[in-house]
């Protein structure tokens, strides 16, 4: 996954943060931290940002 698809799976999430439990919050405002740092996600981050994602909003569709 690069890094554009990284922060394009962010920014749709953004809207979805109030639904988020706790603890999912608090692990995406990480992964907003770290977008905002340009830093890339490690494997394990991306299958967590990849499963929010499908959570609230729907499959990850290749190239999103």
């Amino acid at each position: 996954m690069t890094h554009t698809e990284q922060h394009a799976l962010i920014v749709e999430l953004r809207d979805y943060a109030r639904k988020m439990k706790r603890y999912e919050q608090e692990e995406f405002e990480m992964f907003v931290k770290r977008d905002t740092d340009d830093e890339d996600l490690d494997t394990m981050s991306q299958k967590k940002l990849i499963r929010l994602y499908e959570q609230y909003i729907g499959p990850v569709e290749d190239g999103a």
